[in-house]
């Protein structure tokens, strides 16, 4: 029994270590290109050029939750902000929001919409991606349905390594701005989910994995997908 428990325990020692060493390896590998990563700084007129340097074709806000009174949830607000501010700043023509509407009751997408809509942005510079289930998702969906091979992605500094990552593996040039305005609660709860996210991502770019839905082709170099408001 004590060798057994033994062999369990390396087994369990092994695959803590390659879990966490690929995570790793995956922060590691892209942590470069990521601006704007203190939080309350804003961004810098250098992050804004460096930004402009690989002339990206829209800016990619990733969705997380809304609340029950349809209004963002801090770290949504957090992001739209942050991507409002680089787009009002030139860095790319077009917003890209990417959020989950798998039911009808629950969409991120009409949530930033909203927001962003009355934050001054014109609509016709607004594209929706309905179907961003997860980041890798929101990712694919951004390269194959909305024709975009150079963006940059606004999201927590957490969570860009895995979009970041996602973008190398699927041939997107891309770089990410951290909109960490303030801590939010739940913070080592999402990071220790974070390890796991950014392997099971890691697998899904060397794969190429197909989102849950593609669609027709909406390129992002035209007019926004916002024709009306709800």
């Amino acid at each position: 029994m004590t060798r057994l428990i033994r062999k369990l325990m390396l087994l369990i020692i092994i695959a803590a270590v390659l879990v966490l060493g690929l995570s790793a390896c995956v922060t590691q590998s892209v942590k470069s290109e990521i601006a704007g990563v203190d939080t309350g700084s804003g961004i810098s007129a250098a992050d804004v050029e460096d930004c402009k340097s690989i002339d990206p074709q829209c800016i990619l806000v990733l969705g997380c939750a809304v609340w029950a009174n349809d209004e963002p949830s801090p770290m949504l607000r957090d992001r739209l902000d942050t991507a409002i501010a680089l787009y009002k700043a030139g860095v790319a023509p077009k917003l890209l929001l990417s959020g989950d509407n798998s039911i009808v009751e629950y969409s991120e997408p009409d949530c930033m919409l909203k927001y962003t809509l009355a934050q001054g942005v014109p609509p016709e510079d607004i594209f929706l991606d309905y179907a961003g289930f997860s980041t890798y998702e929101s990712v694919y969906r951004s390269h194959a349905v909305f024709m975009a091979d150079r963006l940059i992605v606004v999201t927590q500094k957490y969570h860009l390594f895995r979009a970041l990552k996602a973008c190398e593996a699927l041939g997107i040039k891309a770089k990410g701005v951290a909109s960490n305005q303030q801590k939010y609660a739940g913070r080592y709860y999402r990071e220790a989910r974070e390890v796991l996210a950014r392997d099971k991502d890691f697998f899904k770019g060397m794969t190429r994995a197909k989102p849950t839905f593609l669609g027709d082709e909406i390129p992002v170099d035209g007019d926004g997908t916002v024709t009306h408001l709800n």
